[in-house]
Parts: structure tokens; sequence; C-alpha cells
């Protein structure tokens, strides 16, 4: 079970025990209680005030926060309406990369990933990682492969992909926004979207599916 909704139960080898998408207007405070032994928090849009532990800082679309130390954290106030986006579990210290990405489809798509048997539009590349990696949908509607099976995101959605095993988005049907987070490295530990061609055959993890 590959793609899940935060409120569904979560594959037994997802490092990713929780997560969720909070939104909220201009001028509102959100306060969270921990729930996982890590957690990150990303600014899919707009700008917000918060407080860490003792600390306040400003955050707007990009920040990419890692939540640590006891207790809660909050949102002081909304200075822009803004999509918050929360990941709790138990990753490693050493993680691949994580941020916002958007996709649409290209009117001359090119690809420099692996050869794949299906039609592509986009420019997006087929490719695995020594990590696992998680795709959430905030905006659109997309159909995604991974392990070789195809599936159709919409907003809500998350997608995990095991290390190892390739991973694509060959066709939108609404244009793309979400996030992403690539958990513990293992393996080689090396970063980045890997190639067959490049770095060597995938060794995909076959219970991660």
């Amino acid at each position: 079970m590959p793609m899940f909704r935060s409120e569904d139960q979560y594959p037994d080898w997802c490092e990713l025990e929780h997560f969720e998408v909070v939104r909220l207007d201009a001028g509102d405070g959100h306060s969270f209680v921990r729930r996982g032994e890590v957690e990150k928090l990303i600014v899919g849009g707009g700008r917000c005030r918060l407080r860490v532990g003792a600390e306040e800082m400003e955050a707007a679309t990009g920040a990419n926060l890692d939540l640590t130390g006891p207790g809660s954290f909050e949102v002081l106030e909304v200075e822009e309406a803004a999509t918050l986006v929360r990941f709790c579990g138990r990753w490693g210290a050493e993680t691949g990369g994580s941020g916002i990405f958007n996709m649409d489809n290209s009117p001359q798509p090119e690809d420099k990933g692996d050869p794949v048997p299906y039609e592509k539009w986009t420019n997006f590349d087929s490719h695995f990682h020594d990590c696992d990696e998680y795709w959430i949908i905030l905006e659109g509607q997309a159909r995604a492969v991974s392990e070789g099976k195809a599936y159709e995101m919409k907003q809500g959605d998350c997608l995990a992909t095991g290390m190892g095993h390739h991973h694509d988005m060959p066709l939108v049907h609404e244009p793309v926004r979400g996030v992403y987070f690539e958990t513990t490295l293992e393996g080689q530990k090396r970063r980045g979207h890997l190639w067959d061609h490049t770095h060597g055959l995938a060794e995909p993890q076959a219970e991660r599916v």
C-alpha cells in the first residue's frame, strides 16, 4: 500500500508514521502536540511566525524545519494564508533532501532518467534513491509510477517509495504542487536522483512495497 492518506494505516516499513497538511488563514494561530520521535515542518505556501521551544522565527514558503526536543510548537500568527506540511516518525539523523516541487506536462518532454515502458508527458526522470521517499500532493492531480505500478494522485495523497525502487511522475492532469521528503540514507548513502545508467543497477528493497 505505497499510496495512502493521512488518516490511513501506514505500511509497517515506513519511517514516516504520521503526516498532516494544515491550511491556515491570515491572523490564525495553531498549536502542534508532538507525535513522533522526530518531526519536520515544511511551509508549502504563505508566511507565518513560529515558536519552537524558546525561539521565535519568521517562516515563509519553502521554509524547512527539523523539529527537535520535547514539547509542543506553535504558529503564533499567520501573516499570509499558509499551508504547513508536518512529518512525524522515526528516521535517522542522516537524511536525503526535502522541499517543495511543482510539476506540469511539457510540450517537448525530455528525460535523462532510466528508460521506461510507458509514455511520458513531463520532464520528470525515472530514478531511485539510497533512502525511502515520500511525495505529498498539495494541489493538482497526476499519474505517478512507483515500483512498476501506476497511481492516480490527488490533493492529500502520499506516495511512499521504498529504497531502490524506481519512481516517476509521467503525466499531470492538473498542475501539481507538492512536497517531498527523503528519509534515512542507507547503503552507499548517495544523495539525489540515481539512475541505473549512471550509478549502477538499483537494488530495490523487496519488502518495501
